[in-house]
């Protein structure tokens, strides 16, 4: 299979060449050919992290080999810091060849065994200096271990001519663009439909039984949704994958410009002859949702700070808030929107993120734009005392989203909305080159509904406070209600449980996780019971009033707690005993659920037509 048009253009400068080595050992050898290197020696260097995930991971550190030759032979390689190598200079073409351990089963790196390989570029793909900017080609061979006949290839690269398996050469029209499209290869499960005038395949890694015509179905009318949303037909990709992994218990996803990398666990997917949406299969739409709505927001529509990419190093923004709170925000109401979940389901969703915001003390320390920008070395880099001293720019982003979409109709008199906004970015920020500055979503929401939003946006994005949320939601028909935890699984969303005792903690200020047939702290929360009791993270709890609790044990325990009452606590910290006293209070009212009381406005919101 071939495709004439990828003949066109500058003549192709640097050819890559993948194949999975050793699957057994988990090792890819890759190959780059640089035509024209530089005559003084060529550097080379692998990216320090991937776009969508902010974080150095330091893919280079998988590199276990490299080697380097040309027309005479063997060149010398001289490695200059952790991710970046100058081969000697050249005769003529110079070829650099690596083998990369690939054992990371996640969105963000490469993955390979004899069951599958997956690999997103930036973990394989050394870039030559100076030669980034320049068409390229790959060329992916199939494995020679018989234990992988059979495999076929799914990617959204585009394709210069490859066999009936997918195996062949692939095209990019430059760096940026040959590491924005992951690959999957191996046995999969791939399912077709069309959206927004487009083919769009979900391929499914994994174990797993799953009613296809349903998944097609659903996850047509969700892409048209978006692509509707953002002015419809055609998108602006010409064809879209869903590469998802399917394990036990995965979760997460990463974005991509035609594509999107997923894992999820089997019970998210709908099994054949299920009838509703469960909320397990929910989560999967939301993610495809979220993943489907960034090929707009944060792939095209970006900070001027990821204009272009340097993937050397930390590239901070205050706006991620934008980038993915927005999307945080959209990804849920699209389903909504599109008729596959219903208000009620909806209001509950919103009603758990407001509860994981109000029940992290750290939503007074930082804003949502300093939570941004220090995505690379705490959001991320999240510890013990994470939910005391930081906040999600996801999730309190998607409540800011929320605000203002609401704000907004309120003060144009239900004439403009936040969707508004972002059409006019899509229109004006979404073509390569011209990113969002720092200070502009003023100026662009005015642009966009003629609202001044320069002082909630002050106030909400730049403080520390606690959001309108009633208020705003009172005045568009939807009540917020507060209340006590039911218990260690109540995550909010919906009213209290019917006999469930009010008024007590969910825990006594700790959050615990399973160690062995004890249970060990995880989470002190500031200004707590634990914490007031001398309780730290990392210790393991032995005994609570005398008697050993295991975690699944512990609501049952404090259901026969008093408020004010005394409990002894036995800990184990590092190799010593200690005994401590705690004193149980009553629970902080943190948990929220939403209701509508006026149908009508409440509809002008949630439901305002196709397209948003």
């Amino acid at each position: 299979m071939t495709n004439p048009a990828a003949d066109a253009g500058e003549p192709v400068a640097v050819h890559y060449r993948l194949r999975p080595e050793r699957p057994a050992a988990h090792l890819f050898r890759v190959t780059c050919r640089v035509e024209e290197p530089d005559a003084a020696g060529q550097v080379l260097r692998m990216p320090a992290w991937i776009p969508g995930s902010y974080m150095i991971r330091d893919f280079a550190r998988n590199v276990v080999r490299i080697a380097a030759r040309d027309a005479r032979g063997e060149v010398a390689v001289d490695k200059l810091d952790k991710q970046t190598w100058r081969c000697a200079p050249a005769s003529g073409a110079l070829t650099v060849e690596c083998d990369v351990y690939a054992w990371d089963l996640s969105v963000r790196a490469a993955h390979l065994d004899r069951t599958h390989g997956f690999f997103n570029g930036t973990s394989v793909f050394l870039c030559p200096d100076g030669q980034d900017g320049r068409p390229c080609t790959l060329e992916i061979e199939p494995p020679a271990d018989p234990a992988c006949d059979g495999w076929h290839v799914a990617t959204s690269l585009p394709v210069e001519a490859v066999d009936e398996h997918g195996f062949g050469r692939y095209r990019a029209a430059d760096y940026d663009e040959l590491i924005d499209h992951p690959v999957e290869m191996g046995r999969f499960r791939r399912i077709d439909y069309e959206a927004g005038g487009v083919p769009h395949a979900l391929v499914l890694t994994g174990r797993c039984r799953a009613d296809a015509e349903r998944l097609a179905r659903d996850l047509a009318t969700l892409c048209a949704w978006h692509v509707d949303f953002f002015g419809g037909s055609p998108p602006p990709f010409d064809r879209y994958l869903f590469l998802t992994m399917v394990t036990g218990d995965g979760y997460g996803g990463l974005e991509h410009r035609a594509s999107s990398s997923l894992m999820c666990a089997r019970r998210n997917l709908p099994a054949p002859d299920a009838t509703g949406v469960s909320e397990d299969y929910r989560t999967f739409l939301g993610l495809c949702s979220h993943e489907y709505f960034h090929s707009w927001n944060v792939k095209r529509i970006r900070p001027a700070g990821f204009t272009p990419y340097r993937l050397a190093a930390e590239s901070h923004t205050r706006l991620l808030w934008v980038f993915e709170g927005f999307t945080s925000y959209y990804d849920d109401l699209a389903l909504l929107r599109a008729g596959l979940v219903g208000c009620d389901d909806y209001l509950e969703v919103l009603g758990q993120t407001v509860t994981r915001v109000q029940r992290g003390a750290g939503r007074h320390l930082q804003s949502v734009a300093e939570s941004s920008f220090d995505a690379w070395t705490r959001f991320y880099k999240q510890d013990e005392n994470a939910p005391n001293a930081i906040v999600s720019y996801y999730t309190k982003g998607a409540l800011v989203a929320l605000c203002l979409d609401l704000h907004i109709r309120s003060a144009s008199g239900g004439e403009h909305s936040l969707d508004d906004v972002m059409r006019r970015l899509w229109r004006e920020y979404g073509q390569p080159g011209r990113g969002v500055g720092e200070d502009e979503m003023p100026a662009i929401i005015q642009r966009a509904t003629g609202v001044d939003c320069a002082a909630v946006l002050d106030a909400w994005v730049d403080g520390t406070d606690d959001l309108p949320l009633a208020d705003l939601l009172d005045a568009h028909g939807v009540r917020l209600g507060l209340r006590a935890a039911d218990g260690l699984s109540d995550r909010g969303g919906k009213p209290a449980a019917s006999g469930a005792r009010p008024g007590r903690r969910l825990v006594p200020g700790f959050q615990l996780q399973a160690d062995g047939q004890l249970a060990r702290v995880s989470v002190v929360h500031i200004d707590s019971p634990a914490e007031r009791a001398g309780i730290a993270a990392g210790d393991l709890l032995v005994a609570l009033d005398g008697v050993r609790v295991p975690v699944d044990g512990l609501d049952a325990f404090l259901d026969q707690c008093r408020e004010g009452e005394r409990i002894a606590c036995h800990v184990l910290r590092h190799d010593a005993l200690l005994e401590l006293e705690m004193t149980l209070e009553n629970a902080d009212v943190s948990t929220a659920w939403l209701e509508i009381h006026d149908e009508t406005r409440a509809h002008r919101w949630l439901c305002p037509g196709k397209g948003g």
